[in-house]
C-alpha cells in the first residue's frame, strides 16, 4: 500500500507514493498535506460473509492488515492488535438505539484504539534504530491523554503534548500532563486550532527537522486513524450477529448506521475507510456542536473555516477540521451526501439530552456522546429508527466531565483508571500561541 499527501493529489495526481513506515513515522507529508492511502482496500468476500461469526481479534487483522501489507508481518500484526485492543467496546441497547462504548481503555476515551496501536506499531517500525523520535501532538482534549499513556516508557521514543489552557477537564489535563517520563506537556494560550497550527509549522521548518526526527500521534498521523476503523466493522458485525435474537427490537439482518460525535473528523474518516472496505454499515451521521463547519459545507456547498468556539464538548471545538481534507481526496461532496447527515447541537441540546437520557434510562452521557445523541433527536427520524438500528458512539466516560455531567444527572460512577488519574499533580510549560515560544521549549 502507498500513501499519498493530500496536497500532491491536487498538484501531481498522486504520483509520489510513500510506504506505511514512513507516512507513519513522518507524520505531516512534507508539503504540508495528510498522508491518505492510494486506494481504500476491499474486505476479501470470504471475510465478509463470515462477518458475524469472526471474533473482535480476527476482524481487527483483517482490517488493519491491508494497510501495512509488506511492512508489519501478519503475526507481528496479530501480537500487536491483541496487546493494543485488550479492552472491550460493547455495543449496548439504550432506549430507542444502540451505543458503542469506546471508553473501555486506559484513559477512558476512544482514542485509546489508535494510540496504543501506534505506540506498538512505532517500536516495530523503528527497531534498530539509534536516534530518538520525537512525538509532536496536539490536542483538544482525549487525544493528549491517550497519547501520552499509549506511549508512556516506550525506550526511544519522546512525547510532547500540546493543549489549549483552560480549555480541557482536570482530569484531561492531570493525563496529559501527569505522567512526566518521557511525556512533555505545553499549555497553550489559545484554542486547539492555535495549538494544531503550531504543531503543522513546527513540521514545516527545515532548521527543527535537520536537528530532530520528528513525527504525529494525533489523527493527522494515518497510523493513528486506520486502527480506528476497527470498531466500526466489530460492532457492525455483532449488529449483524444479535439481529437474529430473541429481544431484538429491530428489523433482522439489517445494516447499522452510525452516528459519530465529530470535532477534528478523524473518528469519521476511519468510520468512511471500514464503510468502503465492506463493512456492513447503512450510513453515518455527522454530529457536531456549534463549530458546524461541515454540516453547513454538506448542506450548502460552500466551506467557510472559522475560530473555533468554546462549548461544553470542549474536544470537538473545532473550527477548521483537518481531517476533513482525508475525506475529501476520496469522496466528492454529491458521494459524501448519500451516506452522510450533517447535524449540529447547541450546548443547551447537549444539557438537555444528558439529562433526558439520565431520567429516562438510567444512562449516563458524557457532553460528546451527548452531542450524538441530541443529532439524532434533532434530525427527527424516529420512524426509521424504530426499524433500523442506530448507533451512537460514546467516545469518553461520562466521569471525565463530572463537572458538566452531575449537575443534571447526580453522582456519577468513577472507574478506577479515572480516580487513579485524578491523584497525578499536571506539570505543563505555558506559552503564547506563537512558534518562536513553541521552539524554545522544544
Amino acid at each position: 500500500m502507498k500513501y499519498y499527501s493530500t496536497k500532491s493529489k491536487v498538484t501531481n495526481g498522486f504520483k509520489d507514493g510513500v510506504s506505511f513506515a514512513t507516512a507513519a513515522l513522518t507524520g505531516l507529508a512534507p508539503d504540508g498535506g495528510l498522508f491518505v492511502p492510494a486506494e481504500i482496500p476491499r474486505y476479501p468476500k470470504a471475510v465478509e460473509m463470515s462477518f458475524p461469526q469472526m471474533a473482535f481479534h480476527d476482524i481487527a487483522v483483517e482490517t488493519i492488515m491491508p494497510f501495512v501489507d509488506g511492512e508489519i508481518p501478519v503475526s507481528i500484526l496479530e501480537d500487536i492488535v491483541q496487546s493494543a485492543f485488550n479492552f472491550s467496546a460493547p455495543l449496548v441497547i439504550v432506549g430507542d438505539r444502540l451505543v458503542l462504548e469506546l471508553f473501555h481503555g486506559p484513559t477512558a476515551a476512544f482514542k485509546d484504539f489508535g494510540a496504543r496501536f501506534m505506540a506498538r506499531a512505532f517500536s516495530f517500525l523503528r527497531r534498530g534504530e539509534d536516534n530518538p523520535l520525537n512525538i509532536l501532538v496536539a490536542t483538544s482534549g482525549d487525544t493528549g491523554g491517550a497519547v501520552a499513556d499509549g506511549f508512556f516508557g516506550v525506550e526511544g521514543i519522546s512525547v510532547t503534548v500540546l493543549y489549549p489552557k483552560g480549555r480541557v477537564s482536570p482530569l484531561q489535563e492531570r493525563q496529559i500532563a501527569g505522567l512526566g517520563g518521557n511525556i512533555a506537556a505545553i499549555a497553550v494560550e489559545g484554542s486547539f486550532d492555535d495549538c494544531q497550527r503550531l504543531v503543522k509549522a513546527a513540521f514545516a521548518d527545515e532548521g527543527l527537522k535537520k536537528r530532530m526526527v520528528l513525527s504525529s500521534a494525533n489523527s493527522i498521523n494515518v497510523a493513528r486513524l486506520i486502527p480506528q476503523a476497527v470498531y466500526y466493522a466489530t460492532a457492525a458485525a455483532e449488529v449483524l450477529k444479535r439481529s437474529t435474537e430473541v429481544g431484538w427490537d429491530w428489523q433482522p439482518n439489517s445494516r447499522v448506521s452510525f452516528c459519530v460525535p465529530s470535532g477534528n473528523f478523524g473518528n469519521l474518516t476511519a468510520g468512511l475507510y471500514a464503510y468502503t472496505m465492506g463493512a456492513p454499515i447503512s450510513r453515518f451521521i455527522a454530529a457536531t456542536n456549534v463549530n458546524k463547519t461541515v454540516p453547513e459545507y454538506l448542506q450548502t456547498s460552500i466551506y467557510t473555516p472559522r475560530e473555533s468556539q468554546k462549548t461544553l464538548s470542549t474536544a470537538m471545538d473545532v473550527g477548521d477540521p483537518s481531517n476533513f481534507d482525508r475525506i475529501l481526496a476520496n469522496w466528492s461532496l454529491n458521494t459524501l451526501r448519500k451516506f452522510i447527515t450533517g447535524v449540529w447541537v447547541s450546548d443547551e441540546d447537549t444539557k438537555k439530552a444528558i439529562a433526558d437520557v439520565h431520567e429516562k434510562y438510567g444512562y449516563f452521557l458524557d457532553p460528546h456522546t451527548a452531542v450524538g445523541w441530541a443529532g439524532l433527536d434533532l434530525l427527527n427520524i424516529r420512524s426509521v429508527m424504530e426499524l433500523y438500528p442506530y448507533a451512537v458512539l460514546a467516545t469518553a466516560h461520562p466521569a471525565k466531565f463530572a463537572e458538566i455531567v452531575e449537575p443534571l444527572t447526580g453522582s456519577v460512577p468513577v472507574p478506577t483508571i479515572i480516580q487513579n488519574a485524578m491523584l497525578r499533580k499536571p506539570c505543563a510549560k505555558t506559552i503564547p500561541a506563537d512558534l518562536n515560544a513553541l521552539m524554545d521549549v522544544i
